[in-house]
């Protein structure tokens, strides 16, 4: 059910795929950032299992899925329905985020500071402000603790956050 197409596109944070997510975008195999973060706004835990059993047309559906309250709304109800005929099952509710640290523009997250100092990442002091919301979802996603931070330099290096060398 592709009822993405019926509603303009809020903003252009819905659509995007980052460079560093490319290994994996192209064929959409793994949730992408701004999926995500879709997710996060709607309350909705979608596991990889769930994704992977979604055709490619779906899965493509909720990426060019609008992120503004009615269709983020309207994403809770199509998922919690669409979730209950796949073989994991419905998938879960998570409480909706309220001022967690990638809504918060002024200042940076202790979770990104402590994965930087970890990796010896230094990033520009003012870089933080400057990100947009997805950007910022992004960093904190890929620097919680238990996650490889594999991404982490190279979104970093992305949204030119990193101060140069010398």
């Amino acid at each position: 059910m592709a009822l993405a197409a019926t509603v303009p596109l809020s903003t252009s944070l819905a659509n995007t795929c980052f460079g560093f997510e490319a290994d994996f975008t192209a064929d959409l195999r793994c949730i992408p950032m701004a999926v995500r973060r879709k997710l996060d706004l709607a309350g909705v835990k979608l596991k990889l299992q769930h994704w992977s059993e979604l055709g490619d047309s779906e899965r493509s559906d909720l990426l060019a899925w609008p992120d503004d309250p009615s269709a983020i709304e309207a994403l809770r109800q199509h998922l919690q329905a669409r979730s209950a005929a796949l073989s994991a099952g419905p998938a879960k509710d998570l409480a909706r985020p309220d001022a967690e640290p990638w809504q918060q523009a002024d200042q940076l997250p202790e979770v990104l500071a402590t994965s930087c100092a970890q990796l010896n990442l230094e990033i520009r002091s003012s870089g933080w402000a400057e990100l947009d919301e997805l950007q910022r979802f992004a960093l904190v996603k890929l620097s919680h603790p238990g996650h490889e931070h594999r991404n982490l330099a190279r979104a970093l290096a992305e949204f030119e956050l990193l101060v140069a060398d010398g």
